[in-house]
């Protein structure tokens, strides 16, 4: 029986993970892409740069529905000239209010070097306290351990990012360890 009563899609597959730590932001994803129970490939790329390298996105859910998003935020980020802020929140009235889009299925992660932010189909464009944010069904054990890392190591950003992705691929059986992560350059230097 289907759960009703959840707003957001469940997602079984992948972990994506982004961070902003000291003016750097990380994004990493795992490979794995997987049909039921059946891992289909291992080397796959959920993560993206756009803007001319200015701005990341990662993905989890149907792929196909994943990328017609990504399209649509990427003319959304030059519509509004890079605003971060304010093509996620048009891509997010879109996703809710079309009649096309509204049933695609997943999740975007996007991000500078000073904002990050979830972005679903249920019209929400979150922000976090901490600046960070995890998808996908390892994303709640990468989330957990990029948290404990913030807080409790010298660890770069990166190293943050490839840690918490080993975690969630330890835990996770939609996760595998072929991860592909993307840095924007320091703003500071």
């Amino acid at each position: 029986m289907k759960n009703t009563t959840n707003f957001y899609p469940e997602v079984h597959s992948t972990t994506v993970i982004g961070l902003i730590k000291d003016g750097k932001a990380v994004i990493g994803a795992d490979g794995q892409v997987s049909f039921g129970n059946t891992v289909m490939k291992g080397n796959a790329r959920k993560v993206r740069t756009l803007y001319d390298g200015k701005v990341m996105t990662g993905f989890a859910g149907a792929t196909a529905d994943a990328f017609t998003l990504l399209q649509r935020f990427e003319e959304k980020l030059e519509a509004h000239r890079g605003n971060l802020q304010r093509a996620s929140i048009e891509l997010a009235k879109d996703w809710r209010t079309d009649r096309y889009l509204r049933r695609l299925e997943a999740m975007l992660i996007v991000m500078n070097n000073t904002n990050i932010f979830l972005i679903s189909g249920t019209g929400d464009v979150i922000e976090p306290e901490e600046q960070v944010i995890a998808i996908g069904s390892g994303g709640n054990y990468a989330y957990s351990s990029a948290i404990s890392l913030l807080k409790h190591s010298q660890l770069s950003p990166r190293e943050i990012v490839e840690e918490s992705l080993k975690v969630a691929a330890k835990i996770c059986i939609y996760t595998n360890d072929n991860f592909v992560i993307e840095e924007l350059p320091n703003e500071n230097t």
